[in-house]
């Protein structure tokens, strides 16, 4: 994983809540830590880990703080954290 991905996944866990996060680049840290990426109509794409599965819409150019937690909420179940990817 490169630097650029490491750091997006970092934000993901933040605190306070990042809101400007862009959506493309949490895909391409999903699709690094090796999730199936499924883009599905209205603007949904599903995400399967690990043997858990998501559904993330893509609404907006930046992730809301809702998504933002909902897709920290999914790494976690899927026992991702970012102490193991050191920025």
């Amino acid at each position: 994983m490169n630097h650029k991905h490491r750091k997006t996944l970092h934000q993901l866990f933040d605190h306070p809540i990042n809101g400007n996060i862009n959506f493309k680049a949490i895909i391409h840290v999903l699709e690094e830590l090796g999730a199936q990426v499924d883009h599905k109509s209205g603007n949904r794409i599903g995400v399967m880990l690990n043997g858990h599965s998501a559904a993330f819409s893509n609404q907006h150019h930046d992730l809301p703080r809702g998504e933002v937690m909902q897709t920290r909420h999914f790494l976690q179940a899927c026992e991702i954290s970012p102490e193991d990817y050191p920025v």
